[in-house]
């Protein structure tokens, strides 16, 4: 798959829109790092909220060279209608709906996954939002509400028939949320039972993995979450490896700190200096996971009030890690 509708791709490894992640600049950041699709945020189809800053800014289109897709969310058709249309009038290239969140507060609207507990609204929801826009309509679900509940073939033969031109499967179902393994079975049948692209998601953390997910599912592309956080070079890793056969190296000290940093600014840029400080903890606490004496950088970083001041102190500990590493600056 290296299209959806008008829409030419790089390739065929998307970023998930995930709450509090996948806003315009990590979306910046993972299309620069070799992902051929990234979506927006999940965003209420209540219009009367959208004036507040978060909502607003989840609809603000990303520097980024493939389509925009903004990710709806709710359960009544005529709403979710008009927030689809309201969304191209701003310039979105394709829209996604959400039946695939286990968030409770979302599922007390009897939105995201609740919806595959009803079908018939489930077909009414996707008739109304394909009828309403000209631009392409995708999909997001889980295998069903419940292990004794895995309704996904049923749901993707209902999205096909409405007009959904891609759907993507995150392989557990609402009452696993993220928990236990992802399961590829449904993905693959799903597969076997429509002829629109399937994307598969859940738990593709590594290049093997995502290379044997497609094999075991036989999807057209893949989804990437968490495994993205602290680490976009993923998708190049992923995608030089189903390419080539070969492993790509992770970047160097030197390269991570300029993605960070990129990403810093971005996100100063994005919120303003002092919104762009507290997310920026978040997403740095995710590339320095894992490295040397990153708890005692992330004890001084949080403390910090001042985008230069983290700037500075993430570039010396990224020289102090060159210094230690060895490493050579490219």
């Amino acid at each position: 798959m290296q299209s959806i509708g008008p829409y030419k791709l790089n390739n065929s490894l998307f970023l998930a829109p995930m709450v509090g992640v996948s806003d315009a600049p990590f979306r910046e950041i993972c299309s620069e790092s070799g992902a051929g699709l990234t979506i927006a945020e999940m965003l209420t189809c209540n219009v009367e909220l959208w004036s507040n800053e978060r909502n607003r800014l989840k609809q603000v289109k990303p520097k980024i060279t493939g389509p925009h897709v903004v990710q709806i969310a709710g359960a009544d058709p005529a709403m979710l209608r008009e927030a689809a249309q309201l969304n191209v009038q701003l310039g979105a290239s394709a829209i996604d709906i959400n039946m695939g969140c286990p968030a409770k507060k979302v599922l007390k609207k009897a939105a995201g996954s609740a919806l595959l507990k009803d079908v018939e609204l489930v077909k009414n929801i996707l008739k109304t939002v394909t009828a309403s826009v000209e631009v392409p309509v995708t999909l997001k679900i889980r295998t069903g509400w419940n292990q004794e509940n895995r309704n996904g073939v049923e749901v993707a033969k209902i999205a096909e028939e409405c007009g959904v031109q891609l759907l993507t499967i995150h392989g557990r179902t609402r009452e696993c949320r993220f928990r236990g393994e992802a399961e590829y079975d449904m993905i693959a049948e799903i597969k076997q039972n429509v002829s629109i692209p399937i994307v598969a998601n859940g738990d593709i953390d590594s290049p093997v993995k995502a290379k044997r997910v497609l094999e075991y599912t036989k999807a057209d592309g893949l989804m990437i979450g968490r495994a993205a956080m602290g680490r976009p070079w993923i998708f190049e890793e992923i995608n030089h490896y189903l390419v080539t056969g070969i492993h790509k190296s992770e970047p160097n000290v030197f390269k991570k700190l300029r993605i960070i940093e990129s990403h810093l600014k971005k996100l100063q840029s994005f919120y303003g200096e002092t919104k762009g400080v507290w997310y920026a903890r978040k997403h740095v606490a995710g590339y320095v996971r894992n490295l040397p004496n990153s708890k005692q950088f992330l004890s001084h970083f949080n403390k910090l009030q001042e985008g230069p001041a983290q700037l500075d102190f993430l570039k010396s500990y990224f020289e102090n890690l060159a210094i230690d590493d060895g490493a050579i600056a490219a």
